[in-house]
């Protein structure tokens, strides 16, 4: 387990401006330091397309992905609706693809959990050459750093490699975290080159090098999906959110 390191809100403004780190509880990598390297705080009323892609209108799992359903609230937070329309279950999605991509650092978001059932919210990565069939998940892995289908505290950090198909391996820890779906909670992904480090609340929850660890720069996507893992969803009582409050990507550079 590594140790957090935690700071005054002053110095957490300070430091976001100056790109050196930000956050309230970040790891503590010996020899190293984390840098600010990339961000987005949803600040304003349109979602910045220097940054993100909004994943046009198709079939996704038991539903739709829709832009309709991704927009920013206007309090600072990326909102991705779960709405029913003529009998159809929408959702959305964000990613970084061509836009952001990076191996390796510190990943981190703040965000509230949806509260119905029926669906799932998910902070993940991924690659082009994730479908590569022979070097495990050197050559590109689905990273998912935290999947939420239950409505109680369990939360799940999962790994995909080799492709979605026969070949296809995965790796998962399930793990309850108390009053997860109260508020706002910070997620992280500590990605080094020898392992993954999974954390809620600036809490280690999960190590593991399982897939040999990728090795590619990957992308960061948002996304809500219809399904029955998360339940029955002609129970939920729609429209229901997944708010994401920021994203903060650090890269980890030799200490001064």
């Amino acid at each position: 387990m590594v140790e957090m390191n935690r700071f005054c809100p002053v110095a957490i403004s300070f430091l976001l401006l100056a790109g050196v780190v930000a956050g309230g509880d970040l790891p503590v990598v010996p020899g190293k330091r984390l840098k600010l390297v990339w961000s987005d705080e949803f600040n304003g009323n349109r979602l910045d397309a220097k940054k993100w892609n909004v994943l046009p209108e198709a079939p996704r799992k038991g539903g739709w992905w829709s832009p309709r359903a991704v927009q920013l609230d206007g309090q600072g937070n990326l909102e991705i609706t779960t709405f029913e329309q003529a009998g159809k279950f929408y959702t959305g999605a964000v990613n970084t693809r061509g836009k952001f991509q990076q191996a390796f650092g510190y990943f981190e978001a703040r965000m509230k959990f949806q509260r119905q059932p029926g669906f799932w919210s998910a902070f993940w990565m991924t690659c082009d050459t994730v479908g590569r069939v022979g070097d495990e998940g050197r050559d590109g892995t689905e990273i998912d750093i935290i999947e939420k289908p239950w409505r109680d505290d369990r939360v799940q950090f999962t790994l995909h490699w080799d492709g979605y198909g026969k070949a296809h391996r995965s790796a998962g820890h399930k793990i309850a975290v108390p009053g997860v779906m109260r508020g706002f909670h910070s997620v992280g992904l500590l990605w080094t080159p020898e392992s993954y480090a999974f954390f809620v609340d600036g809490k280690e929850l999960w190590r593991t090098k399982a897939g040999g660890v990728s090795q590619v720069p990957e992308y960061l996507i948002f996304s809500s999906e219809v399904g029955t893992w998360g339940g029955d969803i002609r129970q939920a009582q729609l429209p229901d959110r997944f708010l994401v409050d920021y994203v903060r990507v650090y890269e980890l550079t030799d200490a001064l």
